[in-house]
Formats: C-alpha cells, structure tokens, sequence
C-alpha cells in the first residue's frame, strides 16, 4: 500500500474521544490494575534491587516503617523505629486464600532485633474472599467509581478489595490492642502488608485452639478466657465474624485472636447479630466437641448478654 493510501486509511478511521473532565473533579489517584499504595510499594522494592549500597547482613530489604502506618501507642519497648533497620524473611508459616503469613526478622545491622508476623494480602490475580458481600456490608468507599469496581469484582477492583480488608484488619487490631483485648500488637501497615507482633517462642508459633488438647480445669479457663474476648469486642460494637478453633492460639496459656480481616460493625451491618451469634455458636461447639458441658457454655445467654453489652435489645 502507497503512503498516500496509509495515510487516507488513517483519516478515515474513527478517533476516540476522551471523556471531559470537570474543574472541580479531582484526579484520580489510582490508574491501571494497582492501587496507589501498591504501586507505592513496589517502587520502593525496586529502588532496593537497584540500589548501589548492599543491604547490611544480608537481609532482603530496608526497615519499611518510615513510610508505613503506624500501631498505636505506647509501643511495646521490642518495636524497632530506626530507619537503619532491615528486614530478613525467615520462611512461611501459613498460606492461605486470601493472604499468606511469614516470618520477618527486623533488625538493626550487627544486633539481633525481634521476629514479626508479615500477613501479606494476596494480589487481584487471586480469588479474593469469596464470602466477602456480607462482610463488606457496612463498608463504603467515597468514590462510586471504586464502590463499582469492587462490586463488579474487575482486578482493579479485587485490589481495592484486598486493601480494604488489610486496613480493616490493621484498623481493627489497633482499636482492640489499645483496649486491652487479647490480639497481637500490629506494628505497622505497609499497603497490603501487616507486620504484627509474632506469637510464640523463638521461630516456633504458638499452637492454634484446634491443635491443642486440654485438659478439664484448663479447657473451662480457656472458655472463660474466650468469652471475656467476646464481651470485650461487643463493648467495642464489633464481632470477629469468622470465630473458630483455628484463629484462635494459645499462647502462653492464654487465648489470642487472630485473622481479623472480616471483622464486623454489628449496628452499621445489617447482618452484625447473626455473625454475632454465628461466632458464639461455633466456638462453642468446638468447646462441646472437646468434653465442656453445654450449661457452662450457655450459648443463648452468652448471646443476649453480648447483644446487651453492645447496645442492642
């Protein structure tokens, strides 16, 4: 085909037209498949690839905290704040459908620093949190533009969900952390990454309720122990939403909740009393299966008395 004839087939062709924009709209701060804060992240990984200084004893990255939200405070005197610091992976401890957790040591060069839990949310490329709808219920996004993303469940919107559920989580951890509940301390947020206080011994994780087999006195210490967590998340107006055998440790003797993603507003959703309800039921039958009588349960009790806790009749 001559020049002439590429060039009149060009003219011919049907040009796109973008959308007006408004004044007062903002830009969008999101573009692609990646949230802001992903992009974000990734960047600072590779400026660490690329960089000319080697990473001090042979860690994988630098101490990521000086961009990252923060837990709440006071800290615990082992969170390590310097900027000096670097992060060393120790291996998995758990995967999972909708994130995998590893073992992060930070620390600074030439010390031995503390061992953290990295709860990595997954990416939009994975099936996210296929019982989501009914835990997203009560959640809103300012941007319907985001809010449709989500509900159609596109890749752009996937990420935003995985984001929203790791500053749920991060949100959640915080507010019962600073309230005395029984959950790790979360150390900080980096996009769709958690580093949280590690629960156990050394490099060895404390062991999960199911994985445990008690004996009478402490199987009714461990119940009463569970039961004071709900009424504590109840006073907050929250329930875990997800409560079993297997999000709860026992570490030191003492329960721990864990896997908060799903957590729920039980007014803003308008299912929060049947997850309410759902959590009770379903660790006590774990309680019952083990040799606890159901009249120190007392399940239907238990449940009027969180609803009463939380401000519902």
């Amino acid at each position: 085909m001559r020049k002439h004839d590429l060039e009149e087939s060009y003219e011919q062709r049907p040009r796109r037209t973008r959308r007006a924009r408004f004044d007062d709209e903002p830009e969008p701060s999101r573009g692609g498949r990646l949230t802001e804060a992903e992009r974000i992240r990734l960047a600072r990984l590779r400026e660490d690839a690329y960089t000319e200084t080697a990473i001090p004893d042979g860690a994988d990255r630098w101490s990521t905290w000086g961009e990252a939200e923060h837990g709440p405070q006071p800290r615990p005197d082992w969170v390590i704040t310097e900027l000096a610091a670097v992060d060393t992976e120790l291996g998995i401890l758990k995967t999972g459908k909708e994130a995998d957790v590893h073992l992060v040591r930070r620390n600074l060069p030439g010390t031995e620093g503390t061992v953290l839990a990295a709860k990595r949310y997954r990416s939009g490329e994975h099936r996210l949190f296929h019982r989501d709808a009914g835990y997203l219920e009560g959640r809103r996004m300012r941007r319907s533009r985001e809010m449709r993303a989500m509900e159609t469940r596109s890749s752009f919107g996937r990420n935003l969900i995985a984001e929203q559920w790791a500053v749920a989580e991060f949100s959640a951890l915080s507010r019962l952390w600073a309230v005395g509940a029984p959950v790790p301390y979360p150390v900080q947020r980096d996009g769709t990454e958690l580093l949280l206080e590690f629960l156990g011994d050394g490099e060895t994780a404390a062991p999960r309720l199911a994985q445990v087999r008690p004996e009478p006195g402490q199987l009714r210490e461990l119940w009463f122990q569970t039961s004071a967590m709900l009424e504590l998340l109840a006073s907050q107006g929250l329930a875990h939403g997800d409560l079993s055998a297997y999000n709860l440790l026992v570490h030191r003797g003492q329960i721990m909740v864990i896997d908060l993603p799903q957590v729920v507003d039980i007014v803003a959703n308008p299912g929060g009393l049947e997850f309410l309800a759902r959590d009770v039921r379903n660790i006590a039958t774990w309680f019952h299966s083990r040799g606890l009588p159901e009249r120190l349960t007392a399940v239907t009790e238990l449940i009027g008395e969180l609803r009463e806790i939380a401000g519902l009749r």
